[in-house]
């Protein structure tokens, strides 16, 4: 079992963003900016590329509502979605609030936020996704 299916089932805690029954978006612990989350599908597959194609269409689709959710409560020029998966070897999508190029580079960002600073976005960007 991955660490994103751990995540999932909670079994490792999370600041759950949002929940289907096949996907699950959720902050990441060591954020590149203020509101980077992640969107995984329920099902293990290492690469992007091989999900399902009704996985790989529906990952889009349930990421809209959370980017235009994070664009409100991270105001920033756009939200980038990143597929780099050398982490975790769980298929996954990054939305990234972005202002520039230089912020692509995420691992040169990434700090591990305090659990009061994660709570703070899980509330904000929940804020306008319950809207």
């Amino acid at each position: 079992m991955t660490l994103f299916s751990k995540i999932i089932h909670g079994e490792i805690p999370s600041y759950k963003i949002a929940e289907s029954d096949r996907f699950f978006a959720f902050l990441d612990i060591f954020p590149a900016t203020p509101g980077h989350t992640l969107v995984v599908p329920k099902i293990e597959v290492d690469r992007i590329f091989e999900l399902p194609d009704d996985y790989l269409n529906g990952i889009l689709t349930f990421s809209k509502p959370i980017a235009q959710a994070i664009q409100q409560a991270f105001p920033c020029d756009r939200i980038n979605i990143l597929t780099l998966g050398f982490e975790v070897p769980h298929a996954h999508v990054h939305l990234l609030p972005m202002n520039g190029m230089s912020e692509a580079d995420m691992m040169a960002h990434k700090a591990k936020a305090l659990p009061e600073e994660l709570k703070e976005a899980q509330e904000k960007i929940l804020s306008f996704l319950e809207k």
